[in-house]
C-alpha cells in the first residue's frame, strides 16, 4: 500500500468520525416518526403586530386587520423530544374538517395556520384532529397573557426579561426555565412556553431554551 493510500483511509476514517460528531451533537429533527411518541410539548404564542410587520400585512392577512386586536395568538402546540422535535408524523387519525380548522381562528388568527399547525405538529401528538386541538385550546386559555400588553404604543423597545417576568409574575408554576422569547426581525417574535403532556408547566430542554440577544438585550414590540 502506498503512502497515498494510507492517507486516503486516514482521510475517509476522519471523516467518519467528523459526521459522527455531528449527529450527536445535533438535535434530532425527524420527520414522518410514529405519531404520540414525544416527551413533552412547547405552546408558542405569537405576537401578533410583530407578525403582522414581518409577514401577514404583504399577505393581507385577516388576523392584522385593525379591529381585530389580536395580541398573543395561539402559534401551534408542538410535540417535542428532550432533544429535538418529530413534524409530520404518521398517523391514522383523519386530517381535520374546514369547519373545524374555521373554529380555531378565533385564536390562532386564521384556519389556515389551524391546518398547518395540524399537518406539521398536530399529527404527532397521537390524538385525533379533534382532541389535538381542543389540547390546543386548553394549553391557550390556561395561561394568562400578561394586561399589560393589551394597549402598548405602536413601538415600544422592551427587554426579553420583562416580558418573561411579567408572564411569570400571572402564572404560578411557570419559571425562567420554563419558557422563552424568541426574536425576528429586530422585533420580538414568540413566548414559547414548556408544557408536560397533561398541560402543566414544566422546564424546557436545553434546545428550545434560545432567548433572543439584541444589543443592550432590548427588541421592539411593535
Amino acid at each position: 500500500m502506498g503512502n497515498s493510500d494510507v492517507y486516503i483511509g486516514q482521510m475517509i476514517r476522519l471523516l467518519k468520525t467528523f459526521c459522527l460528531a455531528l449527529v450527536f451533537a445535533t438535535p434530532a429533527l425527524a420527520d414522518g416518526e410514529p405519531a404520540g411518541d414525544f416527551d413533552y410539548y412547547v405552546m408558542s404564542l405569537s405576537w401578533t403586530p410583530s407578525w403582522c410587520e414581518l409577514e401577514g400585512d404583504e399577505r393581507n392577512s385577516p388576523q392584522c386587520d385593525a379591529d381585530k386586536g389580536f395580541g398573543f395568538t395561539l402559534h401551534g402546540l408542538w410535540p417535542q423530544y428532550e432533544s429535538g422535535w418529530p413534524s409530520y408524523c404518521r398517523t391514522v387519525e383523519r386530517d381535520p374538517s374546514r369547519g373545524q380548522t374555521n373554529a380555531m381562528a378565533d385564536i390562532m388568527g386564521t384556519s389556515g395556520l389551524a391546518w398547518y399547525q395540524w399537518k406539521k405538529h398536530g399529527r404527532c401528538a397521537g390524538l385525533s384532529s379533534s382532541k389535538y386541538y381542543e389540547a390546543a385550546r386548553e394549553a391557550y386559555t390556561s395561561v394568562t397573557r400578561p394586561d399589560v400588553f393589551r394597549n402598548l404604543p405602536r413601538e415600544m423597545h422592551l427587554p426579553p426579561s420583562v416580558i418573561e417576568a411579567a408572564f411569570m409574575e400571572v402564572n404560578e408554576g411557570i419559571e425562567a426555565e420554563g419558557l422563552t422569547v424568541t426574536c425576528k426581525g429586530g422585533m420580538i417574535q414568540e413566548v414559547r412556553i414548556c408544557l408536560t403532556k397533561d398541560l402543566d408547566p414544566r422546564v424546557c430542554g436545553t434546545d428550545t431554551l434560545r432567548d433572543c440577544r439584541y444589543p443592550a438585550d432590548m427588541a421592539p414590540m411593535r
